[in-house]
């Protein structure tokens, strides 16, 4: 079953600092995260990433409204599950909640979901703290 329907809007509230390095492979990569936070009546924080070329497609600053189209996928490493929010699409929004059109001036094709994670260093995971 395709996953590609979830969706959610919000108000770009923090973007963090990119990250990059190579994978065992040799393949360079890229990601950042930033946080959205919706606008209902009990807001909720979302941290989500970006991958690749979508950074710079997007072009997302700290204040933009927006609708992000997602993937969600957990992964398990030494009995311990972490979850990805992976963007796929940015439709940024103006101020009525119409469409002002998708960021990039298209719409891009979904994150492959079986695409890995190479961003992800598990040596780097403190097994006895979660950070929040």
């Amino acid at each position: 079953m395709e996953s590609n329907n979830l969706e959610i809007d919000g108000r770009i509230v923090s973007i963090l600092p990119m990250q990059s390095g190579t994978s065992k492979a040799g393949n360079e990569w890229k990601k950042q995260d930033f946080v959205l936070e919706t606008e209902t009546q009990y807001p909720k924080k979302v941290c989500m990433t970006m991958w690749g070329e979508k950074i710079d497609q997007f072009n997302l600053s700290e204040g933009d409204k927006v609708r992000a189209a997602f993937d969600i996928e957990s992964r398990e490493y030494n009995g311990r599950w972490y979850t990805d929010v992976k963007v796929w699409r940015i439709t940024k929004q103006d101020g009525s909640g119409s469409d002002s059109g998708s960021a990039g001036g298209s719409t891009t094709a979904p994150h492959p979901a079986n695409q890995s994670n190479p961003g992800f260093d598990a040596s780097s995971a403190d097994d006895d703290e979660l950070p929040f």
